[in-house]
């Protein structure tokens, strides 16, 4: 008996060359698609830099970070004060944080010149970072690795975050204000409050991608 012939083996990529063909064929012919309007807003927040930063405020908070507002001069205080609050005895200090900031601070300080292990960092309880900048409508703040901010795992393995956003600088208003100003090369974090899940039966866990605690500061008068 002669025996079948074996089935054609399917692999993916052939399988979507037929569906790709079969669309082709479908819209062979048919005129061409519109333009799509670009005439969206951009914005839909006020453009006053004072209610930026108030917008801002009110979004972070509602994403359960705590936020702060000082000047230069009371930073460092204020710094010191939120890691003896949550019992830091140690923090992380990303290349290119200026040296004042952590001038008050009693934490032990841990540089990331030679790059800390992931243990180390697990074993850091705070890290104090800036931020490239923030989005007042999403309540969303941006980090790109540059000065001051470090690798994406100092932000993303010490159970404290304290980030320092210069106001108005550093606040637009919007993501299509914001995106031009980033480079999509850089290694960008959205942070939006601290990491939180709620996959599992719908209740909020946090901590679990990142911080568990987002410590929010405003520093007022302070240019890009």
């Amino acid at each position: 008996m002669t025996p079948p012939e074996p089935r054609a083996c399917h692999t993916p990529q052939s399988s979507r060359g037929r569906i790709l063909a079969r669309v082709r064929a479908a819209v062979a012919g048919a005129p061409e698609a519109p333009e799509p309007a670009r005439d969206h807003l951009a914005s839909h927040a006020p453009g006053d830099p004072a209610d930026l930063a108030d917008l801002l405020h009110a979004n972070l908070a509602d994403y359960r970070a705590v936020v702060h507002r000082t000047d230069g001069p009371g930073l460092p205080a204020l710094i010191a004060r939120l890691l003896a609050d949550h019992g830091a005895r140690s923090v992380a200090v990303p290349d290119g944080l200026p040296d004042h900031w952590l001038g008050d601070a009693d934490a032990e300080r841990r540089t990331d010149e030679e790059p800390l292990t992931t243990r180390r960092l697990d074993e850091t309880d705070a890290v104090v970072t800036g931020c490239a900048l923030a989005i007042a409508e999403t309540g969303t703040i941006v980090l790109d690795g540059g000065p001051g901010q470090g690798r994406r795992a100092l932000s993303l393995i010490p159970d404290l975050h304290i980030c320092v956003v210069r106001a108005p600088g550093q606040i637009v208003a919007s993501v299509p204000q914001a995106l031009p100003l980033l480079d999509p090369a850089r290694p960008l974090t959205w942070i939006s409050g601290p990491s939180a899940t709620s996959d599992i039966e719908l209740d909020r866990v946090e901590g679990v991608h990142g911080p568990r605690r987002l410590e929010a500061v405003l520093l007022t008068g302070a240019q890009r």
